[in-house]
């Protein structure tokens, strides 16, 4: 099978390299705007070939995954559709779905089949030097899956992320991804966002600071030019999601005002419970 990326940074990378591990299988091929980035990636057998342009592999590629920003996707797709060869499976690794498939779908030739994908593991830093097929392990996949998608190009897909180290597969709706999503990953972004652009700079604070506020505020090394547009495109669900954890921190505040003990008690019992239950652990006894 031909494999052509779109998009070698970090995460088309990390899927090169992943991939690379079931070589006998297929061939990696790569579309970049940087030629230095696939001259490196050929160099180091990341990929097969590379090509700045798509018109002398795209004719041949059995499978495209789209490793690119979600509001350029659109763009990209109505460029290669002259290109695609027939029965061509295509997916995409962006964080929002309602809007990407919306605007995907219509164009798409009824040869093509577009499965919606979205891998839950990645790294903050972009570039393809940061890309790594170690992230992907024990990983969650999450397919939005539509009436036009074929079973046998989806289990195609999952056999795939599952040989590349991915652990639950799971299949959606796009409502729900976007959903889960808005509160999984673009709340817990927008809080770290939030709490670290709060700190006191006068404090120098780093020399002062322990691992929870190093956890709390890791994903802050973000790409400022993709997740304003994640933010957006999802907005509806996030700003919902912001508004319930701005209630819960209105609750803890009250109760360390009024000095209301019991109340943030029950909070700090609520949220262990739900840690474990999250992380599958057993409950200590109460002390």
């Amino acid at each position: 099978m031909n494999i052509v990326i779109v998009g070698l940074g970090n995460i088309g990378g990390s899927f090169a390299l992943s991939l690379k591990e079931n070589a006998d299988e297929h061939t990696v091929y790569a579309i970049d705007v940087d030629e230095s980035t696939l001259q490196h990636a050929e160099r180091e057998g990341i990929i097969h070939q590379g090509f700045t342009e798509p018109e002398e592999i795209l004719p041949h590629a059995d499978l495209i995954i789209f490793a690119v920003y979600p509001l350029i996707l659109k763009t990209l797709v109505e460029k290669y559709i002259p290109l695609l060869k027939e029965n061509v499976i295509l997916t995409d690794v962006t964080g929002v779905k309602r809007s990407i498939i919306g605007q995907i779908e219509p164009l798409l030739p009824e040869s093509a089949d577009f499965v919606f994908g979205h891998p839950m593991a990645g790294r903050e830093n972009r570039g393809l030097k940061y890309a790594s097929g170690e992230v992907f392990k024990g990983a969650n996949y999450l397919f939005t899956l539509t009436d036009s998608n074929k079973d046998s190009n989806i289990e195609l897909l999952t056999s795939l992320v599952k040989r590349m180290g991915f652990k639950n597969v799971s299949s959606v709706t796009p409502e729900f991804h976007d959903d889960v999503i808005g509160f999984t990953s673009q709340l817990a972004h927008v809080i770290a966002l939030s709490l670290i652009n709060s700190d006191d700079v006068q404090r120098n604070t780093k020399q002062y600071t322990g691992d929870s506020y190093r956890d709390l505020t890791r994903i802050t090394n973000i790409n400022e030019n993709l997740w304003p547009e994640l933010f957006i495109m999802n907005k509806d669900y996030l700003l919902d999601h912001i508004d319930r954890f701005k209630s819960q921190m209105d609750l803890l505040k009250d109760a360390i005002e009024t000095e209301d003990v019991d109340t943030m008690k029950e909070m700090m019992i609520e949220a262990r419970r739900r840690y474990h239950d999250l992380h599958n652990l057993e409950l200590p006894d109460s002390e």
